[in-house]
């Protein structure tokens, strides 16, 4: 039923949304088709919200669902997916907003197709084979890249092209495989295995062009997948566009947006290391010469000396000084010589004046007989005993002719 206004008598908000509402409301259930463009599951939250979009339009609706239907789904639910959703259209008048409640999902072509492949995804990374442990370093410079792509590709002329241009002498091992088709898969894993079983080959590329999700699905097949996991030689996927993102990239060492950037990922750019060589071998000789400049001025310092500038100066004030302790040497010497020779003086004299020779001198002299023995009493010679006289000049030979002995006086 139309509602009746006019420009004197017009109808509030509220009536035109709880009359949109009514109309929406009446519709029922229904069967609507369209690729789902985003998918939010809120922590917390028991339903679940998507945007269903027109495969065809630039129109796109708000969609709720519970939980329960979300996690039930198998496969998956996937952004990206076609689907099939029954639902009940409602329009809530207090936001203004129109969505779609579903009640069931069906995933139909390629939403089905891309479901299969997100569990898939989900098996193989529960095996940790797109663990990020797992890659491994390109080598700097490659002796020899291993390419796997289709005979006279684009991506065969763009990996082997730039890397050419990028590093001239680079070497190239090529082995052709189908990159799409039934046979594309079992192709592409023998021609891994071939160059991966080569020692001179370095890295693996493997590189093709854009396409749709159909055509792109050998590179998601579970055998090339654990192909490359097992690969001994690191695998750098050029596989597509960047939106393309086959279950290769996932476990490859390296992903590589398309083949050209492969190129750049694969060899360094001369250009770039020629420079980077200039610019540090410009450091090192700045050093060396801030070095040597440093040390020329450490030297030139120290050639400034005095010591250094003209050596003879030194050895004229030590010669000086030497001069000055030989003549201080020579009167403490001199001065001890005197002290000791009037010390040896003075004890010869006392040694002379204790000397029998000194009291011989004065007058005194030495009597013995003929065995050497010092006569001290006359009363023990006899006459015509021989004598020595000891005198300070001499000795004289006697012979007694009488004795006398003298009394003692008291």
């Amino acid at each position: 039923m139309a509602l009746e206004t006019s420009l004197e008598k017009p109808a509030p908000v509220r009536s035109i949304a709880n009359a949109v509402a009514g109309w929406i409301d009446r519709l029922g259930v229904v069967w609507v088709e369209g690729q789902v463009a985003q998918v939010s599951r809120r922590p917390g939250v028991n339903t679940v919200f998507m945007t269903l979009r027109d495969s065809v339009a630039d129109i796109s609706v708000p969609v709720t669902c519970s939980r329960v239907l979300f996690d039930g789904l198998q496969p998956p639910l996937v952004e990206g997916a076609s689907v099939v959703i029954q639902a009940k259209p409602s329009y809530y008048a207090n936001r203004g907003t129109f969505s779609l409640y579903a009640r069931d999902i069906k995933m139909v072509g390629l939403g089905e197709l891309l479901a299969r492949l997100e569990q898939r995804r989900q098996l193989l990374a529960a095996e940790g084979l797109f663990a990020q442990e797992r890659k491994r370093r390109l080598p700097f410079l490659p002796g020899r890249i291993g390419l796997i792509t289709a005979p006279k590709s684009a991506a065969e002329k763009d990996v082997v092209e730039n890397a050419t241009r990028r590093w001239p002498g680079v070497a190239f091992e090529t082995v052709y495989a189908a990159m799409q088709g039934p046979r594309s898969a079992l192709e592409v894993i023998e021609a891994l295995e071939r160059l991966d079983g080569r020692a001179d080959v370095d890295v693996i590329v493997i590189a093709r062009g854009g396409g749709s999700v159909e055509d792109l699905l050998p590179f998601s097949d579970e055998g090339l997948i654990r192909a490359v996991a097992k690969a001994r030689t690191p695998v750098v996927s050029a596989i597509g566009h960047e939106p393309d993102q086959p279950l290769l990239d996932l476990v490859a060492d390296v992903r590589a947006s398309t083949p050209t950037d492969a190129a750049k990922l694969i060899v360094p750019d001369v250009a770039h290391e020629s420079a980077g060589v200039a610019q540090v071998r410009d450091r090192l000789r700045r050093v060396l010469v801030g070095q040597v400049a440093r040390e020329q001025a450490g030297l030139d310092a120290l050639r400034s000396r005095p010591v250094l500038a003209d050596p003879r100066n030194l050895l004229d004030r030590r010669l000086d000084e030497l001069d000055g302790l030989c003549e201080r040497m020579r009167r403490t010497l001199g001065h001890q010589l005197d002290r000791a020779a009037d010390d040896i003086a003075h004890h010869r004299a006392r040694a002379r004046a204790l000397s029998p020779l000194a009291t011989l001198q004065r007058g005194y002299a030495v009597l013995q007989d003929d065995a050497g023995h010092v006569v001290t009493s006359a009363a023990g010679v006899g006459t015509a005993a021989a004598m020595s006289v000891r005198v300070a000049d001499g000795r004289i030979h006697v012979t007694t002719t009488r004795t006398e002995v003298f009394e003692e006086t008291p």
